[in-house]
């Protein structure tokens, strides 16, 4: 469990966790020299139980709030931190909207300096408490305990202690986000080098498990496997984390100048870099203009920040306190993933509260352009059970699919859950399991759909090329943009199996369709075939033949491809000859190699009274239909069965 600070600059949140903890996070040289947090500081409280929390110190100062928004992202529980002399502050309030916006659960108001509230006056404190109590009404915060400590004298520590007990004890008990059973996710918000080990990660483990036998990838930017060589956790080796909790990690192969914040470790081939995300987006009530449909914003997603369009779905404007769904077209990829809390900050600040405007959560990665009608979509999406989140996200994947490791990562539930899901849904025909190797699912609707295209797109060939015997599968495939061919096979079997599709080899017909000649076609057939006859095993060539009988290339072509299925013709080479001069040379050679056993070049050239002309394409085409087997310069009779 993660406990982390909250508040203005120069409140004291950094002499409070070094009171707490025993440990100073401010470890920059210009920290120390100008005296305020610029990054975030990480230490680790003992609790009088023996329970030891993660600390998460961030910047109070309005110029590092991405640095806070980062490390607010991993945050259970936050200690707002206000200073007894000076009260709420234009950050005290924007930390509290960002807390807020990120889906911290609990907290603790701790009023920082008790030390000056004798000097202060009489009722001071309550006056204060007031001031506080107004801020976070209606926020996690609403029924916070305040907690008056001093960092100078001790005052109050023990007390911070055991109420942060009370609510780590409390928080356990209950639902979270974070799950240790989803994907694997860490945003990383340090990297930096410990000599002799190489580049070492840190972050708080948003979801899913790590351990040292885990094979990783860093997202955005090296999606490549990554190995562990170790892990820690508050400076000791450990060797499995789990989500909610802080944790180093050392890489083998990554050199530190190539990892950057906003990078997250994530279980190799488990989810993949997005641009595009489908959310649900709350605009701050204390914000004092609408949204308009199409903003560019600032959003900060895990521990990065990233220029974003943002595009309001089936609303003109959002009003403050409201929401609604919307795209986030984002400037580059990042790390993402489903049920993730993000915050949206203007370009400009609202006067007393940040520049900090809105947030919410992540529903869908890498979605579609939303037409009108978009939010009803996504509303399914956010109220649907498990099975029927398997179905929008099959669906919204179209004819690829997904697979389980990837519908695993994007529908937010375990994986026995998923497993289970998955059985039922499958049961059911709501997906389809259409590749068993990669476990690659399609949805029940898509599939069916995809058959009714594949008959439409039959019965369109077979009118516009009557004489053709089928479509070849893998046109078919190409023309319906079908990415993967196991998926087409799956389509494919049910409407054979129905006798609605004919399959002839690599070809594909509707029932009774193809090879539909006029007269006039069936004449010219026919011509070709005497002509092909009278020549024997010396044809005219194909530019020969076009202009013996007055038609096209092209059409003699097409014609002579129909004539060859049929067993009519026979290609060799560049030439065709006739199927029953074909058929009599090859008695010929197997008689002579039965007798002989071999025959060369010349021997065959005598045997068929042919020039190397025709010799050539022919002795090749006996090679390939297994007649015959060239052995260097010589050819004999291959084993055939009877």
């Amino acid at each position: 469990m993660i406990v982390g600070t909250a508040g203005h600059v120069d409140h004291g949140k950094t002499s409070l966790v070094k009171a707490l903890t025993g440990i100073d996070t401010d470890r920059l040289p210009e920290e120390k020299r100008r005296g305020i947090t610029l990054e975030l500081g990480f230490a680790h409280l003992d609790l009088p139980d023996g329970r030891r929390l993660g600390v998460v110190d961030v910047p109070g100062h309005e110029r590092f709030v991405k640095a806070m928004t980062a490390g607010a992202g991993g945050i259970d529980l936050a200690l707002l931190v206000v200073a007894a002399d000076e009260g709420v502050m234009p950050q005290t309030r924007e930390h509290v909207d960002i807390c807020t916006l990120l889906g911290v659960r609990r907290g603790v108001l701790v009023v920082t300096k008790a030390d000056l509230l004798p000097g202060l006056g009489d009722g001071w404190l309550e006056l204060l408490e007031a001031e506080l109590r107004g801020l976070v009404a209606g926020t996690f915060l609403e029924d916070a305990a305040l907690v008056p400590v001093s960092a100078k004298t001790g005052e109050g520590l023990g007390a911070l202690k055991v109420e942060l007990g009370r609510l780590a004890t409390a928080l356990s008990s209950e639902p979270s986000a974070r799950s240790p059973d989803g994907p694997l996710f860490l945003p990383i918000d340090r990297a930096f080098t410990i000599k002799g080990f190489g580049c070492v990660v840190t972050g708080t483990l948003w979801s899913g498990r790590l351990s040292v036998a885990d094979e990783v990838s860093l997202v955005p930017g090296r999606e490549g496997a990554v190995r562990l060589r170790g892990l820690q956790q508050h400076g000791q080796a450990v060797e499995k984390a789990q989500a909610g909790e802080r944790v180093a990690v050392n890489l083998v192969g990554v050199e530190t100048h190539d990892v950057t914040r906003g990078m997250a470790l994530v279980r190799q081939g488990e989810l993949s870099p997005a641009r595009v995300l489908d959310v649900e987006l709350t605009l701050l009530p204390s914000v004092d203009a609408s949204l308009p449909r199409r903003t560019r914003q600032l959003v900060t997603l895990g521990t990065e920040q990233v220029e974003a369009v943002v595009r309001l779905l089936d609303v003109e404007a959002l009003r403050p306190g409201e929401t609604c769904f919307a795209q986030l077209r984002l400037a580059h990829p990042v790390a993402a993933m489903p049920q993730l809390r993000f915050v949206l900050r203007g370009t400009r600040a609202v006067a007393g509260r940040g520049a900090t405007v809105g947030g919410g959560r992540v529903l869908a990665l890498d979605a579609p352009r939303r037409r009108a009608g978009a939010s009803k979509v996504l509303a399914e999406l956010a109220g649907a059970d498990l099975p029927q989140r398997l179905v929008w996200l099959t669906t919204q994947a179209g004819y690829g699919g997904l697979t389980e490791r990837e519908l695993f990562a994007r529908a937010s539930a375990s994986q026995k859950e998923l497993g289970r899901a998955l059985e039922t849904s499958a049961a059911r025909g709501q997906v389809v399991l259409v590749d068993k190797e990669a476990r690659r699912f399609v949805s029940g609707p898509v599939l069916a759909a995809l058959q009714q295209r594949v008959r439409a797109t039959l019965d369109r060939f077979h009118a516009e090329h009557p004489e053709a015997d089928g479509l070849p599968k893998e046109e078919l495939r190409q023309r319906l943009e079908i990415p993967h061919e196991r998926t087409l096979s799956r389509v494919l079997a049910p409407l054979v199996e129905v006798k609605a599709l004919e399959v002839d080899k690599e070809l594909l017909r509707l029932p009774g369709r193809g090879r539909a000649f006029t007269e006039a076609t069936n004449a010219l057939r026919a011509e070709l075939v005497t002509v092909l006859e009278a020549a024997q095993l010396q044809p005219p060539l194909l530019a020969d033949l076009a202009a013996k009988v007055k038609r096209p290339v092209p059409r003699v072509t097409e014609l002579l491809a129909t004539l060859s299925a049929e067993g009519l013709v026979v290609r060799a080479g560049e030439l065709y000859f006739a199927a029953t001069a074909i058929a009599a040379l090859e008695a010929k050679l197997v008689a002579f190699l039965t007798e002989k056993g071999r025959i060369t070049t010349q021997e065959f050239k005598d045997l068929s009274g042919l020039s190397r002309k025709f010799l050539i394409p022919l002795a090749e085409l006996f090679d390939a239909r297994k007649v015959t087997l060239r052995v260097g310069e010589v050819r004999t009779l291959r084993s055939r069965s009877p």
